[in-house]
């Protein structure tokens, strides 16, 4: 009776295997706390981007997807220098693209990609779509050079050898993207052009006279 006693009191002491033991989970403890703070950990930029973003005014008469200036940008995250790697990173993932203001502000506007792809239909539309001589340059524009080129600026001859794989490229096409408010050429280089975001202007002198403000910038994140 002993003997069946201690046996007894030495299996009672044992502590039932748990599912939680780390022979039993693919992840040692270290490796499930550090899984778990890779998913709580937020990009501050992007995070800002997607609040201002949703802050955008709704205006009646223009139809003008969000955009974000990079200023506003700025004082809303603390770290400029990750902000711009953030910028760089975000553009070469085609997340977003980056156009330079062609309204004297020494500033950049900021659109997610699909909003743009949006305001160049809607622009595309605007200006008569393919019921126009030489529309064809408006899928040429979408399918080649807005994929292919993603800084602020494009070059003529890099402009023309882009849309040449649509076709055959005249002064006229070049017209027609910028009647439609998609390119600019700059007044310093009449061989450049900007990139830019169609019936814009109206917004931006409304930005010069409300102090660069069109909404509630949230606070730093």
């Amino acid at each position: 009776m002993t003997e069946a006693s201690s046996s007894y009191s030495s299996s009672s002491k044992k502590r039932p295997r748990s599912p939680n033991d780390n022979d039993e989970h693919p992840l040692g403890r270290d490796q499930i706390c550090s899984s778990l703070e890779d998913n709580l950990t937020f990009n501050d930029t992007m995070i800002a981007l997607q609040l201002m973003r949703t802050q955008f005014p709704k205006l009646e008469k223009l139809v003008v997807q969000p955009f974000v200036l990079q200023s506003q940008l700025y004082s809303s995250v603390k770290d400029r220098t990750q902000v711009d790697r953030d910028l760089e990173s975000f553009k070469k993932d085609k997340v977003l693209r980056i156009f330079k203001l062609s309204s004297g502000q020494d500033d950049h506007a900021i659109m997610f990609m699909d909003d743009y792809l949006k305001q160049v239909a809607f622009a595309i539309k605007r200006s008569g779509g393919e019921d126009q001589d030489g529309s064809e340059v408006f899928e040429w524009f979408e399918r080649y050079v807005v994929p292919s080129k993603l800084d602020v600026s494009i070059n003529q001859l890099e402009l023309c050898s882009l849309l040449s794989r649509g076709g055959d490229v005249t002064d006229k096409h070049i017209t027609l993207l910028m009647n439609a408010g998609l390119l600019t050429r700059q007044l310093i280089d009449p061989n450049i052009y900007w990139f830019a975001i169609p019936r814009i202007g109206p917004i931006l002198k409304g930005l010069s006279q409300e102090g660069n403000s069109f909404a509630v910038e949230p606070q730093k994140v």
